[in-house]
């Protein structure tokens, strides 16, 4: 039990609160990781269901 709670104090926060006044820059790289993610998975999707020839029955 005492482990964990030197763990939590080892964490390197300071304590202080700062206000926010707008997105980190961490927000912005996700969001932009993830817009190009998306992006390359439908990319991805169109060309493999573009090259499926048609069924037949």
């Amino acid at each position: 039990m005492t482990a964990v709670a030197i763990l939590s104090v080892a964490g390197g926060h300071s304590g202080t609160v700062h206000r926010r006044t707008g997105p980190e820059w961490s927000d912005v790289a996700l969001f932009v990781v993830a817009a190009l993610g998306v992006w390359l998975v439908r990319r991805a999707m169109r060309r493999r269901f573009a090259r499926r020839p048609p069924i037949k029955d």
